[in-house]
């Protein structure tokens, strides 16, 4: 099957993107001791990050949506080529602390924009597989960069680690100028209208969802290296087959979330991954000592950490079918509130002096409200409830 050169471009930028994002939770204790602050401290970062992504993902949207896509996406990924770059180089705690959350404002508007583009390039009925292989560089970032950079950044320097994704950035930009086509902009397209969706309850629960119960799986993924080191007694120089073991789970968990969701519906499916990722979770706090198990696990919740995107993506779509833009970006404001809230609340145990598999128990109870929230949404407006959702939509036009 013959690829589209056009959508190369975006998926080289969420290669890079999620090089950035998910490398460092291997790399914490190098940066610790590096810097001279705490593993939870060097956790810190991963939420200055993601916190980064939640202001910039609205904010950067709401000011681009009437230039032409082409130019916006060139001009967000100057932005993170550039402040990835500079944490390369940052001198201390408090100046990385600020270039992590500088180079997490262009990741919500990337992929926001982007899904919009890879839609408007795609032929009649295939706009869900364009949009698929756009999110295919962030899967192959799991797969692969991160575990490859995790490992030069443990044998050489971490500050190696935020170079590499610097150079991605750099691909990204020329190939964005190559091969992306120019699109139009939509002029007639208003930030107080892009945001309308808010009004919705449909939407908030979806947000909601997201940003509390996909919540749980950070607890574990930001604290993954001590986790398998002190915990499973994994040696630290095998942490990248280790993140390549969540990697493959990842991909395969993207697949299957895609597959069942489609023979289910989207709201049964997120009930469905949400039971089982409260049980993995439970899993990390009380079986992580035994190393089999253990890593059986990270294939387990790397794949359930995937499996979610789609039927939760498909959720929002609804509730915003006339907000596609700012709705994606918004998602990607709320796996990244997920991300900061699982890096912090998973942190305060190790800061009480609690050992690296209670991070985890901290995301059994997050996800439990994640799933509190899933049964709610399903009520209002899984099977059967197309009125409700009709009734909605007419409240809202």
């Amino acid at each position: 099957m013959k690829i589209d050169k056009r959508i190369i471009p975006l998926a080289i930028g969420g290669l890079g993107i999620g090089t950035t994002e998910f490398t460092i939770m291997g790399l914490l204790p190098d940066i610790a001791r590096s810097l001279d602050i705490s593993i939870p401290e060097a956790g810190h970062l991963i939420s200055a990050y993601a916190f980064g992504v939640v202001v910039g993902a609205p904010l950067l949207i709401g000011y681009s949506v009437k230039f032409p896509p082409k130019k916006v996406l060139m001009a967000l990924m100057v932005i993170f080529t550039v402040f990835n770059a500079l944490s390369a180089i940052a001198p201390d705690y408090t100046t990385m602390m600020i270039i992590r959350f500088l180079s997490g404002l262009p990741h919500g508007a990337f992929f926001g924009v982007g899904t919009v583009v890879a839609a408007r390039m795609a032929s009649k009925g295939k706009a869900a597989f364009y949009i698929s292989l756009m999110f295919t560089g962030l899967t192959v970032a799991n797969l692969a960069m991160v575990p490859l950079v995790t490992y030069i950044g443990h044998i050489f320097h971490w500050r190696w680690y935020f170079a590499i994704v610097a150079v991605i950035g750099l691909l990204a930009l020329l190939f964005l100028k190559l091969w992306l086509p120019v699109l139009e902009a939509n002029k007639d397209t208003r930030f107080t209208e892009e945001i309308k969706f808010l009004k919705r309850k449909q939407a908030w629960l979806v947000l909601m969802i997201t940003g509390i119960g996909f919540g749980g799986l950070f607890t574990w993924f930001s604290y993954i290296t001590p986790l398998m080191t002190v915990v499973s007694g994994i040696q630290e120089s095998r942490m990248a087959y280790v993140m390549v073991l969540a990697g493959a789970g990842m991909v395969v968990g993207n697949l299957a979330g895609g597959y069942v969701s489609d023979r289910l519906s989207p709201e049964k499916t997120c009930v469905l991954l949400m039971t089982l990722m409260m049980a993995a979770l439970a899993g990390v706090f009380f079986l992580s000592e035994y190393q089999g198990i253990s890593l059986a696990l990270t294939f387990i919740c790397g794949a359930l950490s995937m499996s979610v995107a789609a039927p939760i993506n498909i959720m929002m779509m609804k509730a915003a079918p006339k907000s596609e833009m700012m709705a994606a970006a918004f998602m990607q404001a709320a796996f990244n509130i997920a991300n900061a809230m699982g890096a912090f609340l998973g942190g305060i145990p190790l800061e009480k002096g609690y050992s690296y598999n209670y991070p985890s128990l901290v995301g059994v109870g997050m996800t439990m409200i994640g799933l509190v929230i899933a049964f709610r949404y399903k009520s209002l407006y899984g099977s059967g409830s197309e009125d409700k959702n009709k009734m909605a939509a007419e409240r809202i036009s």
